[in-house]
């Protein structure tokens, strides 16, 4: 008979034993949450103030950046104190805590990424609908859609999920806490949590990735009867760095979330949710963000706006 006793805390494995590898992961991990962290500041930043970025493009950007900092702090931190200080526990409420946070922020971003590629198609493809389609109501409407659908789908099963019992066996093969291992460690019948859990993400990720995959394919269709061929080099440059981000995030989410059950082991899910959580989100503000022309330009015009002053 299982031991009926409920955990008070789960231990996370996390990456390594090997304290070398510890070491090296550590100092990659804090790195690159610097660099996206403040990337991504520099991007909320630079969007409210300069008032040339003041279109619809980077009030979703500039939300775009929240998110990814909210997403990332969710989990790097923790992975972060762990590595550091080698006590790998986290309590029970801790724990349903980050998951919900991770849940909820990185399905809410794949609905942004969706927003974000209508919003491409729209100023390419009808350029002269642009400000009348995507005016200033419709954007407030779409992020805020978009962030009560991001609860609404993954609610329901977390509900469920923090109902669950854990007795005995409170290990988590992963360096944060996600569903999949969590509904592993269950003591109780989670082939409906499982069912409902595959329903939230399959409409989730395929529903996004089908408005995203078609809107980029309009996009494209209306860039290859651009006359210029500069002008067309620049914009399926742009459209291919955007697609590579969007590739990584969703197909490590895809492998991750909508796999059939059994064709892979948690420890192959937990090297490819590094891709979502490290990769991912360190790209989004460098391809995103600062390569556009009129971010550097008004990065630009600051920097040498705030030398002149500490000059004077």
């Amino acid at each position: 008979m299982e031991n009926q006793t409920m955990v008070g805390n789960f231990v996370l494995l996390g990456f390594t034993e090997v304290q070398n590898l510890k070491t090296l992961i550590f100092v990659v991990l804090f790195l690159t949450y610097v660099l996206t962290t403040m990337g991504n500041i520099v991007i909320i930043t630079i969007t409210l103030l300069d008032q040339r970025l003041q279109s619809p493009m980077y009030y979703f950007l500039r939300n775009f950046s929240l998110l990814e900092i909210g997403f990332t702090s969710t989990v790097i931190p923790k992975a972060l104190f762990n590595l550091a200080s080698g006590n790998r526990t986290i309590s029970v409420a801790g724990c349903f805590v980050q998951v919900f946070l991770y849940l909820v922020l990185g399905t809410t971003t794949f609905l942004l990424f969706a927003v974000m590629s209508f919003d491409r198609y729209v100023a390419i493809c009808h350029p002269l609908s642009y400000t009348t389609i995507m005016n200033e109501r419709v954007c407030k409407l779409l992020v805020l859609s978009s962030w009560v659908t991001g609860f609404v789908l993954v609610i329901g099963p977390l509900l469920a999920l923090f109902q669950l019992p854990f007795c005995s066996q409170n290990i988590i093969n992963h360096f944060f806490c996600d569903s999949a291992p969590l509904i592993k460690l269950a003591c109780a019948n989670t082939r409906l949590l499982k069912l409902a859990g595959y329903a939230a993400a399959t409409f989730s990720l395929l529903g996004t990735l089908t408005i995203t995959i078609l809107s980029y394919a309009r996009i494209i269709s209306t860039v290859l009867n651009i006359p210029s061929a500069s002008g067309r080099q620049k914009a399926f440059s742009t459209c291919m760095s955007h697609f590579t981000v969007v590739s990584i995030s969703y197909s490590s989410c895809i492998f991750m979330y909508i796999k059939p059950t059994g064709s892979s082991g948690l420890d192959l899910s937990k090297g490819v949710s590094i891709l979502n959580t490290v990769v991912s989100p360190l790209l989004n503000p460098f391809i995103y963000s600062l390569r556009n022309k009129h971010v550097q330009e008004a990065l630009r015009q600051a920097f040498v706006q705030r030398t002149t002053l500490s000059k004077g």
